[in-house]
């Protein structure tokens, strides 16, 4: 996934964000979405709509508090696009809003929470009161353990042939929205040619909040490990505020050889959740791509 901004990293040019769905691409603007989607009989099937609620609100201007909005992507938008190209394939027609819809969110929060965050900082809790570390050399493992886990988790997941192919549509993703930001024309060939990475990647905004939990949990200092197990969840959106700002600023000074040292972990990280795509995935993310612009214009009128 690639995070989506209200500032263009060039003056003419606004920044477009997307994610890899089931046999597809999800293109965001900001004020429009489309996922395009291999249907299995290998048309393209494209959904198009708004973008209300939240992405409408004064968070997505106010600095540290729009990067809720990119956690609000990656779970509730992520999921419902996830869920409709899931529908494509099966032929069913079920839409995932409302209580389904929260319930589905709060099931994957949960579990998301438990692996990366309660179990390393419970890690880090039994090294203090079994090991006799002290609380910086606790926090350090907790940290080491929870991108551990992370680098696993995607690595793991990574040889599962479904995965594989999502992770191929994550790349042409990437490959599409490099050739617009370069000003090429977009058609599979010409697509085929750009880079799998790109610095906004959701990818890299997961490795980003994780470092840093690393420092901004070591400065809370020893805690009871109730209270640090609560630290753990409530300092989320704290740390997704940081992660998104760095992001972005990293985003916007790529002419900056400094810069572009910082995020080479970032770039480094995307080898593992993006693949070559094919000429027929990459026109399945140009037609997203396109439509999504449509629907801006439509919007715009």
């Amino acid at each position: 996934m690639i995070l989506e901004s209200q500032v263009a990293m060039k003056e003419s040019l606004p920044n477009y964000g997307g994610q890899a769905v089931i046999e597809g691409v999800m293109m965001r603007g900001s004020m429009g979405v489309a996922i395009a989607m291999r249907a299995p009989n290998h048309e393209i099937v494209i959904y198009t709509e708004k973008l209300q609620g939240i992405y409408k609100s004064r968070l997505t201007r106010i600095p540290f508090l729009r990067g809720l909005v990119a956690l609000w992507d990656a779970l509730g938008l992520g999921m419902r696009a996830l869920t409709i190209s899931a529908n494509i394939q099966t032929g069913e027609d079920e839409k995932l809003e409302g209580p389904q819809l929260f319930l589905t969110l709060g099931i994957a929060l949960l579990f998301a929470v438990t692996l990366f965050f309660l179990a390393p900082a419970g890690a880090g809790h039994l090294s203090e009161t079994i090991l006799g570390w002290g609380p910086w050399a606790g926090n350090l493992l907790e940290g080491l353990v929870r991108l551990a886990i992370l680098v696993g988790y995607i690595w793991l997941i990574g040889f599962m042939p479904d995965i594989q192919r999502v992770f191929a549509y994550h790349g042409a993703e990437h490959k599409t929205i490099n050739a617009f930001e370069s000003g090429a024309e977009l058609t599979p060939d010409n697509v085929a040619r750009f880079s799998l990475e790109h610095p906004r990647c959701g990818t890299a905004f997961l490795l980003t909040l994780v470092l840093f939990s690393v420092v901004i949990f070591s400065l809370l200092g020893p805690l009871p490990v109730g209270w640090r197990l609560f630290s753990r969840v409530a300092m989320l959106p704290v740390l997704a505020g940081i992660a998104y700002e760095y992001i972005r600023w990293t985003a916007h000074h790529m002419s900056s050889p400094i810069v572009r040292m910082l995020i080479k972990p970032n770039l480094a990280l995307q080898r593992l959740t993006t693949r070559e795509p094919n000429l027929e995935m990459l026109e399945v993310s140009i037609a997203a791509f396109n439509a999504m612009r449509a629907e801006e214009a439509i919007v715009n009128l």
